[in-house]
């Protein structure tokens, strides 16, 4: 029986620990279970925490292209404002050394093409001394620099403005310098047309307060004249004053027609009378100088719509220029007939004297306002000739040799100025260009 009791603990141990170990298996198995379970859910949330965070990556990226991009385009177009800007832009380092410069700057201030920028780059002398005077907050006060050209020293306008990441700090330096050259030119024509506006003003005011007074002295002087006619020596006075307030009334007609506008009403006139009054209006003048007038008409009778005062002050500076140009004893003709190519259609004056003629390389002065050879003279004459002329559609023309005289020739439309384009266009084609 013992014996038999002792199989029997020995199998229930043996059951025991049989049911012990499947338990323990039994609970390490869920465990694992657990743990895997765990692991797969973690790994689970990993691959969704790794698909957002590439997600992300890719909209960055995206958005870093993007932004490349856009920088790119920016840089681009700044460059190309850069290089288009009408003024000239130069950066210059600390070190001196330039490391922007646009082509505009290159040509005002005629930097080598061969430049590369962070290269040392050899300005002007001139230049480089003026801008290490120029202040560093001088960026609204604007410096000028005179630059030789092979076409004429130009002015260059230089500005300064400096560039650093903190306040106070030396950093590089941008210049800016434009071309102030034609900018001065037109500021220069402004100033001179103000002051010739205000001097013609001037001008005017004292012409038209001299005029009244000298046309009654001349009408005084034609009564004296009449009641010394016979008295020789008085009247030799007489023709002074005469050619002398004559001369007068010349300059002072002279400035009231360049400044006047002309009248737009042009009345029936006989030519050659006004030919006629003219040169008598003239004697004294000639007789006063010992020279002489003769008139040749060819023509007789021509009859024209014209502003006679103003085609006698023509007459009149012809005639004036011709004395003045002559000798004692010359003489000056005056020719009226018709233009060759076009009768009845083109009157042809020509005044002829025997001066002593106009210099070849004066000839294409002698119509500019202000332009003499006679010391004194305001130099208006010629000035308003070529302007009456061509308001009544016609053409002044100058032949002359030094030495040997001059002829004025004037081309003037009977048929009215609206066929004047036509007619003086045929005969500058039919006579051919003249001095």
């Amino acid at each position: 029986m013992p014996r038999t009791r002792q199989r029997t603990s020995k199998a229930v141990v043996e059951v025991q620990g049989h049911a012990s170990a499947q338990e323990s298996l039994t609970r390490a198995f869920l465990t694992f279970t657990q743990a895997a379970g765990s692991l797969e859910k973690s790994y689970t949330q990993l691959q969704g925490e790794v698909a957002r965070l590439h997600r992300e990556l890719q909209s960055a990226n995206s958005e870093l292209e993007r932004s490349l991009e856009e920088n790119a385009r920016v840089r681009a177009y700044l460059s190309r404002v850069l290089e288009d800007l009408p003024c000239g832009v130069l950066v210059v380092a600390v070190d001196g050394a330039i490391q922007i410069i646009n082509p505009e700057a290159r040509r005002l201030l005629q930097v080598s093409p061969d430049w590369a920028p962070g290269s040392r780059c050899d300005l002007p002398a001139a230049f480089a001394n003026l801008i290490a005077e120029v202040p560093g907050n001088s960026f609204f006060s604007e410096q000028e620099w005179t630059a030789p050209d092979i076409a004429g020293d130009r002015t260059i306008g230089i500005l300064r403005a400096n560039v650093s990441e903190k306040t106070n700090e030396i950093g590089d330096t941008i210049w800016i310098v434009r071309d102030l050259t034609e900018q001065k030119r037109l500021a220069g024509e402004r100033e001179a047309a103000r002051r010739s506006h205000a001097l013609a003003e001037v001008a005017t005011v004292l012409a038209h307060e001299i005029r009244n007074p000298l046309g009654s002295m001349e009408l005084f002087t034609g009564l004296i004249a009449d009641a010394t006619a016979q008295m020789p020596e008085t009247r030799q006075w007489v023709t002074h004053l005469q050619a002398g307030l004559r001369a007068l009334s010349a300059t002072v007609n002279n400035v009231l027609q360049f400044h006047s506008q002309p009248s737009t009403a042009l009345l029936p006139t006989d030519l050659d009378r006004l030919i006629c009054e003219t040169m008598d209006f003239l004697t004294p003048l000639a007789r006063q100088r010992g020279q002489q007038i003769r008139i040749d008409n060819s023509i007789g009778k021509v009859n024209m719509h014209a502003d006679s005062s103003r085609l006698k002050q023509v007459f009149f500076n012809l005639a004036l220029n011709a004395f003045r140009a002559m000798h004692p004893g010359g003489k000056l003709e005056v020719r009226l007939r018709w233009a060759p190519q076009f009768p009845s259609e083109l009157a042809q004056i020509d005044f002829v004297d025997e001066g002593r003629g106009v210099p070849v390389e004066l000839l294409e002065r002698i119509y500019e306002p202000g332009f003499t050879t006679t010391p004194g003279s305001p130099g208006l004459g010629l000035a308003v000739c070529k302007r009456v002329i061509e308001q009544h559609g016609g053409e002044i023309r100058v032949q002359s040799k030094p030495g040997a005289g001059t002829t004025f020739s004037l081309f003037l439309p009977i048929s009215g100025v609206t066929a004047a384009s036509k007619v003086i266009s045929n005969v500058g084609v039919a006579q051919g260009a003249w001095a």
